[in-house]
């Protein structure tokens, strides 16, 4: 049977200590900051980049470097026959592109996945790999078996501020302007490639209970009939405080179900600013 290492990126959430412990590989996101190059997680921590996106410094996102991605790979593939690469959702970045055309090179050895995910989504698609792995599929049947399910999952986030979706051109200025005197939250969604609006309600309580009735309504009507094979997570850019109460807070609402849990990925964090929180449902392969 083929040995296969299993390849993501640091938006599944998974850090690189975390991804020692899975057996995985993790290749950072990197950051300009100010006009200076971080790696997440290795020289950026996630500490030191919200106290930076506090100081309004200049924050932009980048993609990893074809050399970076191909040190990896040929990394890897001194111990493994093949690899399966699961980088974040191509329609987020154009990092999934790169790496499909940069895998051509590897005669087959190296199987790109795009499946349209980030955060625990993401790192869902990371475990579903391992266990098809483990079950003695290829990793060309993998990435098929992913990308068949890729549209399986969805997302829902609200925001704390709306000063990063006006400086990404999302809203206009007088929008939000007008949001914050009206203490307005918009609900974003991710059911695939993009970063979309969902709904718009007037503060946190409002727009965590349309958050959960989107995941009651998604699992009653997109996912009917696949109930067991679902997971529900949580994500945020807010603290631990009030992260484990909004963990609690979907436990209650949905007790049967299992709740994985990271920080929102660094990339969106860019764009939505320090503070939100999201509510995913994914369906195992």
């Amino acid at each position: 049977m083929s040995r296969i290492a299993i390849v993501t990126d640091s938006n599944s959430g998974i850090t690189q200590a975390k991804g020692k412990e899975m057996g995985i590989y993790v290749l950072p996101m990197p950051f300009y900051i100010n006009g200076e190059l971080f790696l997440e997680d290795i020289t950026l921590t996630q500490e030191e980049f919200y106290k930076r996106l506090g100081e309004d410094a200049d924050i932009s996102t980048s993609q990893p470097s074809p050399g970076d991605v191909m040190d990896l790979w040929d990394r890897a593939l001194e111990e493994y026959d093949e690899l399966v690469h699961i980088p974040m959702s191509s329609g987020l970045s154009s990092s999934c592109e790169t790496a499909v055309s940069l895998a051509e090179d590897y005669n087959g050895r190296v199987q790109v996945v795009n499946n349209q995910r980030i955060s625990v989504t993401q790192e869902r698609s990371v475990i579903d790999a391992m266990e098809l792995r483990d079950a003695g599929k290829s990793a060309a049947e993998i990435r098929e078996i992913l990308e068949r399910e890729k549209f399986e999952s969805t997302i829902y986030i609200t925001v704390d501020t709306l000063k990063y979706l006006k400086k990404g051109g999302r809203i206009t200025p007088a929008a939000a302007a007008l949001g914050t005197v009206l203490n307005l939250k918009p609900v974003l969604q991710i059911q695939g490639e993009k970063l979309d609006a969902f709904a718009k309600v007037r503060g946190w309580k409002a727009a965590k209970r349309t958050m959960l009735q989107a995941i009651e309504k998604d699992i009653k009507e997109r996912f009917a009939g696949k109930e067991s094979q679902l997971i529900l997570g949580m994500a945020y850019t807010c603290g631990k405080e009030e992260a484990a109460e909004w963990k609690e807070e979907i436990h209650s609402h949905f007790p049967e179900y299992e709740i994985m849990e990271n920080p929102l990925s660094l990339s969106i964090a860019c764009h939505i600013g320090a503070g939100a929180m999201a509510v995913t449902c994914t369906k195992k392969v």
